[in-house]
């Protein structure tokens, strides 16, 4: 989950809907700079998050807090593994994307343990298996990644509330080609990105969030229970080029 304070309490982001606004602004990324196999790429971003189950797993603090997923160190093999597998049955392409950014999320992890290392090493085995299969140029498979990474960095800056005021400039990213992406929030609360990268402006994203009034829970199911039933609201972000 992404979790945010708010004034009575906590905003709630769950992540699935985070790589939903990713995808959305993955499709309004200008056609002529597009990546190789564009839709495939879009459901891959759509889909990078599923691993994360906030009805299955731990989500909370030790105070009893919602836990926001930048406080969770935690790393399930299993969970990799079968994020890994499963992406397959989107077909090679997903499969390739998501495991490279198994790889980007978790390389950092190498020499912790055997285990870790066999998986990683996989990873690379994997998509160098599925590159040459898809008879894809390195190039052609960096840039489509370096988009992933674009989205999945934008979604999270704007679910995060991390926009900074003044009409600071934060930086995005960098693109395959290292040209370095910035957004910034305008006086008037619309939000750009220099350079321009997107097809058509205006345009408006969104993502729904949940809010809790109740700060402490004392266990997992009070809080899913709590969450199940929390009052909803849409977040929208309107895109121009400044």
């Amino acid at each position: 989950m992404i979790v945010n304070q708010d004034e009575n309490g906590w905003e709630v982001i769950y992540h699935r809907a985070h790589a939903l606004l990713a995808a959305q602004l993955a499709g309004h990324w200008k056609k002529e700079d597009s990546p190789v196999r564009l839709y495939e790429t879009i459901a891959a971003i759509s889909h990078h998050d599923d691993l994360e189950r906030e009805w299955e797993s731990n989500e909370l603090t030790p105070a009893g807090t919602p836990l926001d997923f930048t406080l969770d160190k935690s790393t399930s093999l299993d969970k990799l593994r079968e994020m890994t597998k499963n992406s397959q049955y989107r077909g090679r392409w997903v499969a390739l994307l998501i495991s490279k950014h198994m790889s980007f999320l978790n390389e950092g992890k190498r020499g912790e343990s055997k285990e870790m290392d066999q998986f990683l090493d996989e990873q690379l085995e994997n998509q160098k298996r599925w590159q040459k299969e898809l008879k894809l140029k390195k190039e052609e498979v960096e840039s489509a990644y370096a988009f992933m990474q674009f989205c999945d960095r934008l979604s999270l800056i704007l679910c995060q509330d991390a926009l900074p005021m003044g009409e600071r400039a934060l930086e995005i990213c960098k693109g395959a080609d290292g040209t370095r992406y910035d957004v910034v929030q305008l006086k008037d609360e619309k939000v750009t990105v220099k350079p321009w990268p997107f097809q058509e402006e205006p345009f408006t994203v969104n993502v729904e969030a949940c809010y809790l009034s109740q700060v402490k829970f004392e266990d997992n199911a009070s809080l899913r229970q709590a969450l199940q039933t929390a009052p909803l609201k849409i977040l929208e972000w309107t895109f121009v080029k400044d």
